[in-house]
């Protein structure tokens, strides 16, 4: 995800402490912005009377033609007990977005001292989807966007349960989206340039086909997702977040939305011939939810290669023979559910080959989600070090203020420019988290983020200072990459 960020037309360039400041967003060019968290700044800044005049002029001689605006998603993010009509919210935020002459680029954006209606009912405010933008070094102006204002709350029930017919595994765990347990998932996962952004379009595109009613038999699709590769990578944690993203994105569509977390070991009975029937009644109850068209039905399987297990394996002996009435099964169950619009499968695996090929081969979507690359695991061990820095864990080595560590793109760029830093620095500490993450390549992202802690046991005072930790770190990730290895 991009990093928030200031854009003003005619700023000079930042002061070298900018990147630390936490109360100001910092001025950088824009290839700063990629791949990183947002720290809690302003995402977008109101240009001054002259600037805002300035804009105003250059919108009239170089108008952008409607047909030629972005896109830009806007989530408006609602109190608990607010009771606001979300049609008001939505107007209310696209009034004050055109009230301001304003650049855009992903991270949160402040609500106007003076809007008493959006104080008082919304609780955060976040543009979206411009990384791919910033990541060119192409800075979204104002005229340039149609913003897409989308209004929700977050469900806080926690996962409902449906009990498998011996009541001793729940068949699958149900969650009422959005959920207040995913919230920030989406923003916190880190991967290639263009993985998230191309799962969202393949979404939206899959469900505008079929409520278009384009002729399946001349263009087919069937609104399954494969996500595959090592463990640890985060696939199912992708899945939810997507899931979650979706819901927000379509909640001006659908009134209702679910995720259905399928528990594959709960359809395996010690019957012969009774897992067919168990996938089969699994999917009878997904079909119900699915019948009801103004709600959105996301079907989670993970692991799916214990269900959609190889057939080949057990024609040869291999594999049970009940396990091809699970195959059969859940490809008929899966067939019958593509004639709906309003429902999404998403499958995990950490080994594709185990799969049968007639379930690989109806996934639209096979995306490899493979080990963080060095940026992504620079970022990642960057939003641990901020958590602890910011619940007091760690300590600026000065103890007068609590340092930012800078992104990877802002590091990157200081690399070649030295400066005559202390030996604490800001650029010091990100330093030698820069190390740290070379040294974990091949580490999956879960592994990554039990680094921080696994680090803090190894020091001798519970609360330490920041460059003390990061140097126990690099210890730690020299150690577990060696263990890793055997």
């Amino acid at each position: 995800m991009s990093a928030p960020m200031e854009v003003s037309f005619s700023a000079p360039p930042p002061a070298p402490d900018a990147a630390c400041a936490a109360t100001a967003a910092p001025l950088m060019p824009p290839a700063a912005a990629a791949q990183t968290l947002p720290p809690p700044v302003a995402a977008v800044s109101s240009s001054p009377p002259q600037q805002q005049q300035a804009a105003a002029a250059a919108a009239v001689v170089a108008p952008s033609p409607a047909d030629d605006k972005v896109l830009v998603s806007v989530e408006v993010l609602l109190h608990a007990a607010s009771a606001a009509r979300h049609e008001d919210v939505q107007v209310a935020v696209e009034r004050m977005l055109e009230a301001r002459c304003l650049s855009y680029v992903d991270g949160p954006v402040p609500i106007p001292a003076d809007n008493s209606f959006l104080l008082e009912n919304v609780k955060r405010i976040r543009i979206c989807d411009t990384d791919e933008w910033v990541g060119n070094r192409k800075v979204l102006l104002f005229w340039q966007v149609k913003p897409v204002v989308h209004v929700f709350q977050l469900s806080e029930d926690g996962p409902g349960e449906e009990p498998s017919e011996d009541d001793t595994l729940s068949s699958f765990n149900e969650w009422a989206l959005p959920a207040k347990e995913f919230d920030g998932l989406w923003e916190s996962l880190l991967y290639e340039v263009g993985l998230k952004q191309r799962l969202l379009r393949y979404a939206a595109s899959a469900l505008l086909f079929t409520e278009r009613g384009v002729d399946t038999c001349l263009v087919s699709w069937n609104r399954i997702v494969l996500l595959h590769g090592p463990p640890g990578t985060g696939k199912t944690s992708l899945c939810k977040a997507l899931a979650q993203k979706l819901s927000i994105r379509f909640k001006s569509r659908y009134s209702m939305c679910q995720l259905i977390e399928v528990n594959a070991h709960s359809l395996f009975s010690k019957w012969f011939s009774e897992s067919g029937k168990l996938v089969a009644k699994l999917f009878q109850k997904i079909q119900e939810m699915v019948e009801e068209e103004s709600n959105l039905v996301f079907v989670l399987i993970d692991e799916v290669e214990s269900l959609a297990a190889a057939r080949q394996a057990a024609i040869s002996g291999s594999e049970p023979s009940d396990s091809i009435r699970v195959v059969n099964a859940l490809l008929t169950q899966m067939d019958k559910l593509k004639s709906w619009p309003n429902v999404i499968i998403l499958t995990t695996s950490n080994i594709t080959t185990a799969i049968d090929i007639a379930f690989v081969d109806r996934a639209d979507i096979k995306a490899y989600v493979g080990p963080p690359t060095l940026q992504a695991r620079y970022e990642i061990l960057r939003s641990c070090i901020q958590e602890l820095l910011r619940v007091g864990i760690l300590t600026y080595p000065q103890g007068s203020s609590v340092p930012c560590i800078l992104n990877y793109s802002t590091l990157e760029e200081k690399k070649h420019c030295p400066e005559a830093a202390e030996p604490h620095g800001v650029f010091q500490l990100s330093s030698l988290l820069y190390e740290a993450a070379k040294l974990c390549e091949g580490l999956s992202g879960r592994s990554l983020r039990k680094l921080p802690f696994l680090a803090h046991a190894s020091v001798t005072n519970p609360c330490c200072d920041a460059s003390t930790f990061l140097h126990t770190l690099i210890k730690t990730a020299q150690r577990e990459v060696l263990e890793s290895r055997g």
